[in-house]
């Protein structure tokens, strides 16, 4: 079975196309699959296979190390993306893929970057069934009540905006996440960020953010494409930005990313994507997978 690993900003994933698998991806099968020492070892996999619909270039799944699936992945499509391009499956700048949370369209930019439009953004969906319109809660963790704002980007997110650059250093994030990913507002678990502002854009520059990212199904990560775009679109919300565009740069443990949040909330975000190696799992180890249930 070959397989590539990429990374994005520090989040990394195996890549591998359906045509080639010896089985089923299940959830043991991919937890096996990302398991540090025992396994390849990643954050995720993502499963590409022949588009179901033509217009698209390939259809895109994608898994956390738990096992349970994401409808979408800002690092992970970047990945998916400028792969697709480098092992042939198209020859375009500007192209489709399917996903979970709906088709996005990227156009690559550079040997190593792309730019991914993500769809339109929501403060009200099923992941927060009781939030308002304006995506505003309140939740409990770590014995501190926190205010956050919910936005869909075809996957759940919970932005939490924090005063300095110096208290988001300080969160325990390991203590914190875990309580807010699995909160009863939440039916289907969230992933959440915390941000602060680092420099207002100024004459139409890009205004500067601080993130640090909670996956949902994988904890503390070095970046989130979609946690980025959470923050940004929260952000945008929380200062009141009047019309048109507004474009962020969001700096995470793992590197920047560029966020463009527009008028209607719809998303582009803009980054690199790097393989890391080439390989094939030995026969022993399928075995094992195949063995697993």
């Amino acid at each position: 079975m070959r397989f590539e690993k990429w990374q994005a900003l520090g989040n990394d994933y195996l890549i591998v196309e359906r045509d080639e698998l010896p089985f089923e991806l299940t959830p043991a099968r991919v937890r096996r699959l990302c398991e540090g020492h025992f396994g390849v070892f990643a954050d995720g996999v993502l499963m590409l296979s022949a588009p179901t619909d033509p217009d698209n270039v390939a259809d895109l799944r994608i898994f956390n190390p738990d096992g349970s699936e994401a409808e979408l992945s800002g690092n992970g499509a970047r990945e998916a993306i400028l792969y697709l391009r480098r092992r042939g499956w198209t020859d375009r700048d500007a192209f489709s893929i399917s996903t979970a949370a709906g088709v996005i369209r990227p156009t690559i930019t550079g040997p190593d970057t792309c730019r991914v439009d993500m769809g339109t953004a929501t403060l009200q969906s099923a992941d927060f069934p009781a939030g308002p319109p304006d995506g505003r809660g309140e939740i409990v963790a770590n014995g501190r009540r926190w205010s956050f704002r919910h936005v869909s980007i075809g996957n759940p997110q919970c932005a939490i905006r924090v005063d300095s650059a110096e208290e988001l250093e300080t969160l325990d994030l390991g203590e914190i996440g875990p309580a807010i990913e699995a909160d009863a507002q939440f039916p289907n678990r969230t992933n959440v960020s915390w941000y602060t502002e680092l420099e207002p854009g100024r004459a139409g520059g890009a205004s500067r953010l601080r993130a640090r990212i909670f996956e949902r199904g994988v904890g503390e990560t070095l970046s989130s494409g979609t946690g980025a775009s959470g923050a940004a679109v929260a952000y945008r919300q929380e200062r009141g930005m009047p019309g048109g565009d507004v474009h962020v740069v969001v700096l995470l443990d793992g590197g920047e990313l560029e966020v463009e949040v527009g008028e209607d909330l719809r998303i582009n975000l803009t980054g690199w994507a790097r393989p890391v190696f080439e390989g094939r799992l030995s026969d022993d180890f399928t075995k094992e997978l195949h063995e697993t249930e």
